[in-house]
């Protein structure tokens, strides 16, 4: 009996190890774009130790039950090196692909990385062929020495003698269940162990470095796509008390900001384009044709990204539609079909609709989703030859696609709706020219002569005079160390221009791009009373300007008062810089609470 109970002692203790020694592998592969110290690193260990703790008894599960029966029968070597293969395996993906995707997503490995594997083409598009083996080989190297671990802990044991002390040793064994059971739930209190008991620092992110992967990416499927609509913190009427005057439908004595109530209309969604790649932000070198444009036309300055990817934003934006934490609903076609949209509304005015993107439509169901919202026309990838479809990572460049746009609005005739989500500007950030040493500058300045280009042409053109063109984010950036607990990371650039807008305005309204939608139709005379979260923030009806964003189950708001950042998880405070953040905190939870009750219900 000593030899299995120093058995399980040592797997235990070896798989606590492991969890330790990957942490600290996290850490410093992330040395350069992190600060922190040699004592950090100790924290981050010995706070994050009671979620290794548990994980770990969630692993020993198995050799904990082999134990048992293998005091009755023998059992072969072979039963226990197959869970140790598998067990190794899984920590070894756990450990390379949380390491390799928090330096993308800045959040901890979750099953969200598993909708992406439906189109591996695209997922992998971000990286280099080289970037992908090399974590390959590390992921196999990383199994066989797990797995050599744990074959060299393990014993041959002999079955007892005397069944009577057999079944001591086994009633003793069973006895141990319950005491695994408090270990793994966090103890007998009515909170159980969960991610957010780890974070202790203001710095997000040695917050992430204590959270052991294996436990985030299991504990997220409880927030997954049949579980989105439980945050539910208040009573139905304090609910909508709250949000008497953050969500209202009408447009009322609006300032009118268009030469006629029937433009043709062109929507572009820049990928990943946030306001500190733009004057707005700060920075006047990287875009001077975007800059040049925004102060020509009308520039929203204070419009915030719903969400951090773009099949989120893209619906926030086409949709008007809010986003949520851990779901997205382009992913979820009961949902997504039946989101209102500025197609579906336009088509009722005899508009033509046409979406233009030069990757893989079917990624995120992106396809679906524009189908069923009244887009009739689509050009992908797969209108292109071949040599233009890997014209870069994601498909077909920037350039040739923003010349088929200006070919359809050459040829199509009036009125009509264009939508187009640009691409290039994304990882790996290949670009076919070279401005900056700064790869990620490089190909956002490579977009702004896209887009420069573009406008260019168009005033030129008899369509000049009668259009409308948008420009926004699908989303922002986190650029260097511009992190989520900064308003900055999801400030994005909202431009109008064209022959139908009157002349240059600032529009200095804190609001969401899930506002577009009615701001747009308010302005055409057009009824919204469907787009329930969109708001025409140029309507008399807009009386509490506020924005909100939301990511990993996390959300930021921002009003008059300031910005706060809450996170779910850790049930706390991550920023506090209002002095009205207890009440934005009631909003932000009745924003959440109304919206989720709504898709849940759709």
């Amino acid at each position: 009996m000593k030899k299995r109970v120093l058995y399980l002692v040592k797997f235990y203790v070896a798989t606590v190890l492991i969890f330790l020694v990957a942490k600290v592998f996290f850490i410093l592969y992330h040395l350069g774009s992190q600060q922190f110290t040699v004592g950090d690193v100790f924290d981050v260990l010995r706070y994050g130790l009671s979620l290794d703790l548990s994980t770990s008894l969630y692993l020993l599960t198995v050799p904990f039950l082999l134990t048992i029966i293998s005091l009755w029968v023998r059992i072969p070597k072979q039963v226990y090196r197959v869970y140790y293969f598998i067990a190794a395996l899984l920590l070894a993906l756990a450990f390379v692909a949380d390491t390799s995707l928090y330096e993308f997503w800045k959040f901890k490995l979750d099953a969200s990385c598993l909708q992406y594997l439906e189109t591996p083409t695209e997922a992998m598009a971000s990286v280099s062929t080289w970037y992908i083996l090399f974590r390959l080989v590390v992921i196999i190297l990383l199994t066989i020495a797990i797995y050599w671990v744990y074959v060299k802990i393990t014993p041959l044991f002999p079955k007892l003698i005397a069944n009577s002390q057999r079944l001591i040793a086994t009633i003793i064994a069973l006895l141990f269940i319950p005491l695994m059971g408090i270990g793994i739930r966090g103890g007998i209190d009515e909170s159980t162990t969960n991610i957010g008991q780890v974070y202790y620092s203001q710095n997000q992110f040695l917050n992430h470095a204590a959270v052991n992967p294996v436990f985030s990416f299991f504990a997220s499927f409880e927030h997954g796509e049949k579980d989105y609509y439980h945050y539910n913190y208040l009573n139905d009427e304090t609910c909508e008390d709250l949000l008497r005057n953050v969500y209202t439908t009408e447009s009322v004595d609006i300032d009118t900001l268009l030469t006629t109530q029937r433009p043709d209309i062109i929507v572009i969604l820049l990928e990943s384009c946030g306001a500190v790649f733009t004057e707005l932000g700060g920075n006047k070198e990287v875009m001077p044709h975007l800059n040049k444009i925004a102060s020509e036309g009308i520039l929203f300055t204070q419009c915030y990204a719903n969400s951090w990817r773009t099949d989120r934003g893209t619906v926030c934006t086409l949709s008007g539609w809010p986003s949520f934490p851990n779901v997205s609903v382009m992913k979820m076609p009961d949902k997504s079909q039946t989101m209102p949209s500025i197609a579906k509304t336009l088509k009722k005015e005899h508009y033509s609709t046409h979406y233009l993107y030069g990757g893989d439509i079917n990624f995120t169901n992106m396809h679906g989703y524009l189908i069923a919202t009244g887009w009739d026309q689509l050009t992908s990838m797969d209108d292109y030859s071949t040599e233009e479809r890997n014209s870069s990572a994601w498909g077909v460049r920037d350039d040739i696609t923003f010349e088929t746009l200006y070919e359809m609005v050459s040829k199509s005739s009036s009125p009509y709706l264009f939508g187009y989500s640009t691409l290039s500007s994304h990882e790996p950030w290949k670009v076919p020219i070279s401005q900056f040493d700064d790869e990620i500058l490089n190909a956002f300045y490579y977009l702004d002569q896209c887009i420069g280009n573009f406008i260019d042409k168009l005033k030129k053109s008899k369509a000049w005079g009668k259009l409308l063109i948008v420009i926004l984010s699908d989303h922002g950036y986190h650029y260097k160390d511009l992190d989520e607990t900064n308003p900055l990371r999801n400030l994005i650039p909202v431009i109008w221009t064209g022959g139908a807008i009157k002349g240059p305005k600032y529009i200095d309204k804190i609001c969401n791009q899930s506002d577009f939608a009615a701001t747009l139709l308010g302005q055409m005379g057009l009824n919204h009373d469907d787009f329930t979260f969109s708001r025409d923030v140029l309507s008399q009806t807009y009386r509490y300007p506020l924005a909100v964003h939301n990511y990993n189950n996390a959300q930021s708001m921002i009003d008059s008062t300031g910005f706060i950042l809450y996170d779910f998880d850790a049930n706390r405070f991550l920023v506090r810089r209002s002095k009205n953040a207890e009440q934005m905190l009631q909003v932000s939870k009745a924003i959440l609470q109304k919206t989720t009750y709504n898709l849940k219900n759709r």
